[in-house]
C-alpha cells in the first residue's frame, strides 16, 4: 500500500508555531479514515493512491482557506508494488 509523508509549511501567518496546521492536518486524515502517524518534522499517510493524494490536496486547500497567504507543500511517495508494505512493517524492519 502507497505511504506519502507530507509536510506544509504556512508563510505569511501571524504566528511561527506550526502545531494547530498540523492538528487541522491530522483531523482531515482522521475523517478520511486512514492510517498515519505524526513526526517532528512531517506526517506520513498510508492508504490508497487516490486516497492519499486526495488527502494531501485537502491538507495543502485547508490552509489556504483558513488564511494563509502562502503555503509550500512537500510530498514524497513511496509506492512498492513487489510485496506488501505498511507503516508499521516499515518501522518494524527498521527496528530490527
Amino acid at each position: 500500500m502507497p505511504i506519502l509523508e507530507i509536510s506544509v509549511v504556512p508563510v505569511g501567518s501571524s504566528t511561527p508555531s506550526f502545531s494547530s496546521n498540523v492538528s487541522q492536518a491530522v483531523n482531515i486524515i482522521k475523517e478520511r479514515g486512514l492510517n498515519y502517524q505524526v513526526t517532528p518534522t512531517a506526517t506520513v499517510i498510508e492508504g490508497s493512491l487516490d486516497e492519499i493524494m486526495d488527502c494531501a490536496k485537502q491538507i495543502h486547500q485547508n490552509e489556504i482557506q483558513n488564511g494563509t497567504q502562502r503555503v509550500v507543500t512537500n510530498i514524497s511517495i513511496d509506492d512498492r508494488i513487489d510485496k506488501p508494505m505498511s507503516l508499521e512493517h516499515q518501522v518494524e524492519v527498521v527496528d530490527q
